[in-house]
């Protein structure tokens, strides 16, 4: 197809007699209006690239192969271009399909205002495009748009306008077609200078393994200071003041054991007392009294 210029309509198919092709995504700038990015991927028969090195965008600007190239963003008379350019030709016979691709960022395509697709023969005149497509989103929440597919037909190249667009912008796209998004950053712009490894992205901090109920007991009990001595339910006794009495064994649980500060720190009259019959418990202890025997009678008096 030389000589004149076809307007494309959505679903629609036109061959090409071109060795290369560049292809220009060209809208209305204003206030308000996003940034638009214009990507390229190289798709095998399965439809899938055949290596992240397939997907050209403004991050990775050239194919290992240097048959596709990003090109830089221009402001011209009739809004900003951002361009991409494959040599069809020269394309080995593994790439059956090519994706022209557009995303925008800051916001849906329902802001960008005029966009359409232009595509240039690399070789001949310049001054007027092979093939115009206005693309139209479906909803206008879209973030990024497979414009149009450029694709072997009987031994030559044909272009089809599509316009699907993604809500999930580029990595949607991106992932629609094979690419492994954790190993390419697609959604730093080149400004941003984001790197295409994902290992450049702050790892997550390890979260803490559940702990049994008896790890965790040991765990907080390795934390807390020495409470001294416990009862026989676990709970800690306070320390034993000065005239502390201690408990006698009481039904066979073990008691704690308290020193009683020898005399004459602690009163006499503060001492354990001995021998009351009250299951082991402690007993008041009183000062202690004068005893006096009573009067007796004449049959305990010596000598009668």
């Amino acid at each position: 197809m030389t000589g004149m210029t076809h307007a494309m309509v959505k679903g629609s198919n036109v061959p090409l007699d071109a060795a290369g092709i560049r292809a220009v995504l060209r809208w209305s700038p204003g206030t308000g209006t996003p940034d638009v990015d214009a990507s390229v991927l190289l798709l095998g028969r399965d439809g899938r690239v055949r290596s992240d090195a397939d997907f050209v965008f403004y991050n990775e600007p050239r194919h290992p192969s240097g048959l596709a190239r990003h090109l830089p963003k221009k402001r011209g008379p009739e809004g900003l271009t951002d361009t991409v350019e494959v040599d069809l030709a020269a394309l080995d016979s593994g790439v059956d399909r090519v994706v022209i691709a557009a995303s925008c960022d800051g916001g849906p395509f329902r802001l960008v205002r005029d966009l359409c697709v232009l595509l240039y023969a690399t070789s001949g005149p310049q001054h007027s495009p092979l093939v115009t497509f206005e693309v139209r989103p479906d909803t206008g929440g879209e973030t990024a748009l497979n414009c149009g597919e450029l694709y072997r037909k009987d031994g030559g190249w044909k272009f089809r306008a599509v316009g699907q667009g993604y809500t999930t912008g580029l990595v949607g796209l991106a992932t629609e077609f094979g690419i492994t998004v954790d190993d390419v950053d697609v959604d730093a712009g080149p400004d941003r200078a984001a790197p295409p490894q994902s290992q450049s992205q702050p790892q997550s901090q390890p979260q803490p393994q559940p702990q049994s109920q008896t790890a965790a007991m040991e765990a907080t009990r390795a934390h807390q200071p020495d409470l001294g001595p416990t009862s026989a339910y676990g709970y800690p006794l306070p320390a034993p003041a000065g005239g502390h009495v201690p408990a006698q064994p009481a039904y066979g649980y073990p008691q704690p054991v308290a020193s009683v500060p020898a005399p004459p720190t602690v009163p006499p009259h503060q001492q354990p007392q001995p021998g009351y019959p009250a299951y082991g418990y402690p007993q008041p202890v009183g000062a202690a009294a004068a005893f006096t025997l009573p009067p007796q009678g004449p049959q305990f008096q010596p000598g009668r």
